[in-house]
């Protein structure tokens, strides 16, 4: 991937933080909820690794914390628009309460540890 891609992948990431908070306050989840994917074309992990990195490399220079749900419906929303069938997952721990959101790719965690797949139950999948 050129540097001038990377460059035009790191905009549109810090455009996609911007648009979900903006969402969110606007309408709650009912404005950030993911819509149905695209048809998905043939796999491309360049962009999958690339979206994750840019993502990576954004978020330390957003003015606010990006919580997880927020990481990965962004994450999800630039790989579906590259075809990727990108979902995200919710996951929990009854005792004591923890929740986490992440991004499967066919059933592999894309951008996070695969600790939480093992250890959390689905609550749900966008």
């Amino acid at each position: 991937m050129t540097h001038f891609r990377r460059v035009l992948l790191s905009g549109r990431v810090l455009w996609e933080l911007v648009r979900y908070d903006l969402l969110f306050a606007w309408r709650g989840m009912r404005g950030v909820r993911l819509r149905a994917a695209l048809l998905p074309r043939a796999a491309n992990v360049e962009w999958e690794v690339a979206i994750c990195e840019a993502l990576r490399s954004v978020a330390p220079f957003y003015w606010k914390p990006i919580r997880c749900l927020q990481r990965s419906i962004v994450t999800a929303r630039l790989m579906r628009g590259h075809g990727i069938p990108a979902e995200v997952v919710i996951g929990y721990r009854p005792v004591p309460f923890f929740s986490h959101a992440w991004v499967e790719v066919a059933g592999r965690v894309a951008n996070d540890s695969p600790v939480y797949q093992a250890k959390l139950q689905i609550l749900d999948r966008l």
